[in-house]
């Protein structure tokens, strides 16, 4: 899955420079308030929170944006929003997890449908692709962290599942009920990361030409623009020779 990876590497050092930064701090502002409408308003007695809260700090949300988001999980706001995950594919058969949080599940819904199928794809049934990928949690360190093998010894020694280490940086895998705490280790030995979250991670992908990679580029980046849309994870894979093309 190197493509892939690799790929999702350049995709968020990118969009740290060219997202809208309204749309971002929005975007991780609802995922803040929902993760402490769940659980504690207290981020260190809620891990769902604690990782929201440090996302949001990775990415330069302001601090009185992130008390007052988790000031909102006790109001009205809060309780209109739910999370909901669709599934489906894109150009050249590439599955797609589009998660999102939404005050009206009609409206995102249609919203989902319709970019889906003006781009090249369409939605399908729950559980119709998401076997095809495992839920992780996701560490990611800059190449300055470490060695190769000083960062392999670091995520063995916090009770990681895995590394891949490539010219973009290091991704630690770890259970995903186990990321709280393999951050927390992990941090203690590294030093902060550059982002801790949960993911799906393909088992399967698909490999894409260069047409088929841009399609597939511009779905993501047109549904991740929507303010409901939380995240889309897709199992492509891009070989070097076009990743180098796109970079």
């Amino acid at each position: 899955m190197a493509g892939h990876s690799k790929w999702a590497n350049i995709q968020h050092r990118k969009g740290r420079q060219d997202a809208s930064r309204s749309k971002l701090f929005s975007r991780l502002s609802r995922e803040i308030t929902v993760a402490a409408k769940m659980g504690d308003p207290d981020p260190d007695k809620n891990p769902r929170l604690r990782l929201a809260v440090k996302e949001a700090r990775s990415n330069s949300v302001p601090k009185d944006l992130i008390e007052r988001a988790i000031s909102k999980a006790s109001g009205a706001d809060a309780d209109s929003l739910e999370e909901i995950r669709y599934e489906g594919y894109g150009p050249s058969g590439v599955a797609l997890i589009i998660e999102t949080m939404t005050d009206n599940r009609n409206r995102t819904a249609a919203l989902v449908r319709s970019l889906l199928g003006k781009l090249g794809g369409n939605l399908a049934e729950t559980g119709a692709v998401s076997f095809m990928f495992e839920r992780k949690g996701e560490i990611t360190y800059p190449l300055s962290a470490g060695s190769d093998d000083a960062i392999l010894e670091a995520a063995i020694d916090s009770g990681a599942e895995d590394v891949e280490s490539s010219e973009t940086g290091h991704v630690v895998y770890t259970v995903d009920v186990e990321l709280a705490d393999v951050s927390s280790a992990i941090e203690a030995i590294l030093g902060e990361s550059e982002t801790t979250r949960l993911i799906w991670k393909p088992t399967t992908t698909t490999e894409l030409d260069l047409d088929g990679s841009q399609k597939i580029i511009r779905l993501i980046e047109v549904l991740e623009g929507e303010d409901e849309v939380q995240r889309v994870t897709a199992n492509f894979e891009i070989p070097d020779d076009i990743l180098a093309q796109l970079a």
